[in-house]
């Protein structure tokens, strides 16, 4: 007879899940063996965050759903804040958690705590299993609410003893041995608990239900296309939620190129970059939409990053366009509110309009002069003298050297938000960063699951020093599994992004301050290749090697030491 494991991982592979993220923990080792009989790989990793968020990357690079596995209490708390994130940014995870015996459930058994009480303000669907019978039923059911409506994160609790081979369980219990000492009444409680776990347990599961998600109207279509046509100044900006269904992101991108609204990009939509036949626009986004007549919010909130809706000239009409009801109207009341997939709306819309050409000339010529004289500006500050590497010198470089299909990986504050201003994707996919909880420490799992995700592709993890430190150890994991990555740190020893504001409005860095650590050396023993730079003119040729070397399978960190710019003065979220 099968065990739960068993059972866990040839439903995961009913759902072509090739990957397990893990940490491991004697409550799940039944679903870890079993993964591997499965043909499902088991990456095992040294923080049950990075499992969470390397599952993850794997959601949003890929058509099958993450998933991670964790064993009880401390392992499960490890991945709050992954989770967290998971849910800020609406990306489908399934973690599955092992848990204490049923029968010892709130006795104080190891590391025995109310984990669905702690996952229910985090996860769409929260369940625990206490009979074999309901596992794949509930890892189903699981699966495809993760994935429906507004995608996000669910959680399976799974006891031991659904877990562990039936004779072991029995055994478990004291029911294969004439025991005195056991009252009758306890063995007749064992008994009935044992039959209820294992009755029925090769049951033949429900059929799947189908993934489900809001299609926009023809009405509201007609209206939308009506409000755009009569518009001088449209705007278009489009989120991370437009790039949730893998498949249909090239069609998107080809419908997008073929209309003339300017465009500007966040998120994971920063991979649309790679496409330069759409009208996409990096520069002076504010001062746009203080001229715009007509904002179309595709997948955007209007949050903190919207100024709360401020941004928006006041006379302007909104066509918000969002999966999350909620979020249609966060901060801001819609002319049209749409509730519907944006990339099934971009799609069709984009059908429309590309009939019949709108006039925009004058409207992108001004949006073009902006952005080149913006260009301007970042190439005269990148030839500005400072102490060590300038680093938007850097990335102008490292710009040179991103290739078609690569993926580049963002974990960090000031270091990274400069990298988005330069640094262009080649792939469609090819923008990973946490979303609007802004969590540092995505880094070592989004570079596993993009590599695993893309195996052809080389993977740039740009980090903050400070980010890093929450993946050094996970170099020890890119080694054991054999996952290259070039990992470039902007080093200026301190926690820019916070140091910016502090100074200048309290004239005290307390608590911001670093060091410019050796990291390269640290990598080196963790089975990577560290490089130092610290003057412009190493750039290039360290990068080259670096390729060079990642191309043959080793982990790469090239730390960077970076000289302070004002690029991003006065530019701290609240």
């Amino acid at each position: 007879m099968k065990h739960g494991g068993d059972i866990v991982a040839s439903t995961l592979k009913e759902h072509n899940i090739k990957y397990m993220f893990t940490l491991c923990g004697g409550h799940i080792s039944p679903i870890l063996v079993a993964c591997v009989q499965n043909n499902i790989k088991v990456i095992d990793v040294r923080h049950e965050a990075t499992a969470v968020f390397a599952a993850d990357a794997i959601s949003r690079l890929s058509p099958a759903i993450g998933v991670a596995a964790v064993t009880a209490g401390p392992g499960l708390t490890n991945t709050l804040t992954a989770v967290k994130n998971l849910q800020m940014a609406q990306v489908p995870v399934l973690l599955i958690c092992g848990a204490t015996a049923t029968i010892l459930k709130n006795r104080g058994s190891l590391q025995d705590i109310d984990q669905i009480g702690l996952m229910r303000s985090l996860t769409k669907y929260q369940a625990v299993i206490n009979k074999g019978k309901h596992i794949a039923d509930e890892i189903n059911k699981a699966i495809i609410i993760a994935q429906s409506d507004v995608p996000g994160p669910v959680f399976i609790e799974l006891p031991l003893d659904l877990l562990y081979p039936k004779d072991m369980v029995y055994d478990l219990y004291g029911l294969n041995k004439k025991n005195h000492k056991m009252p009758w009444f306890v063995k007749k409680y064992l008994q009935r608990n044992f039959n209820r776990i294992f009755d029925d347990f090769d049951k033949k599961p429900l059929p799947i239900p189908k993934i489900t998600f809001p299609h926009i109207s023809s009405n509201k279509l007609f209206n939308c296309l009506d409000m755009i046509r009569k518009a001088r100044k449209p705007l278009l900006l489009i989120g991370s939620q437009t790039m949730i269904n893998v498949l249909n992101i090239e069609k998107i991108s080809k419908q997008l190129a073929s209309i003339d609204i300017p465009i500007f990009v966040s998120g994971m939509a920063r991979g649309l970059l790679s496409n330069k036949h759409i009208k996409i626009f990096r520069h002076k986004r504010t001062l746009a939409l203080n001229e715009s007549d007509l904002v179309i919010l595709a997948g955007v909130p209007c949050d903190f990053r919207l100024g709360y809706g401020k941004q928006i000239n006041k006379d302007a009409q909104i066509i918000a366009i969002n999966r999350d009801r909620k979020d249609l109207y966060l901060n801001i009341k819609p002319t049209l509110a749409i509730q519907s997939d944006p990339g099934d709306f971009i799609y069709k819309m984009s059908e429309k309009l590309s009939k019949k050409k709108l006039d925009m000339s004058i409207w992108l010529e001004n949006l073009r002069i902006r952005e080149k004289d913006r260009e301007n500006e970042i190439e005269e500050q990148s030839k500005i003298k400072t102490d060590y590497v300038n680093p938007i010198q850097l990335f102008k470089t490292i710009n040179n050297h991103i290739e078609k299909n690569d993926i580049i990986v963002a974990d960090g504050g000031d270091f990274v938000a400069t990298a988005s201003y330069i640094l262009r994707p080649r792939f469609k996919l090819g923008w990973l960063d946490p979303g609007p909880f802004g969590t540092l420490g995505v880094g070592a799992g989004f570079i596993l699951g993009s590599k695993l995700a893309y195996p052809d592709s080389i993977i740039w993890g740009i980090y903050g020093d400070g980010a890093f430190g929450y993946s050094m150890v996970e170099f020890d994991t890119f080694s054991r599994h054999k996952i290259p990555v070039i990992a470039i740190i902007g080093n200026d020893a301190g926690w820019t992004q916070i140091a910016r504001d502090q100074v200048e409005i309290f004239k005290d860095p307390v608590a911001t301050e670093l060091g410019y650590t050796n990291y390269h050396e640290v990598i080196d023993k963790l089975g990577g290749i560290g490089y130092e730079i610290s003057e412009n003119d190493d750039i290039n040729g360290v990068i080259i090697e670096a390729k060079e070397k990642a191309k043959l399978g080793k982990s790469i960190l090239i730390n960077v030491k970076i000289g302070k710019t004002d690029f991003r003065k006065g530019s701290i979220s609240v």
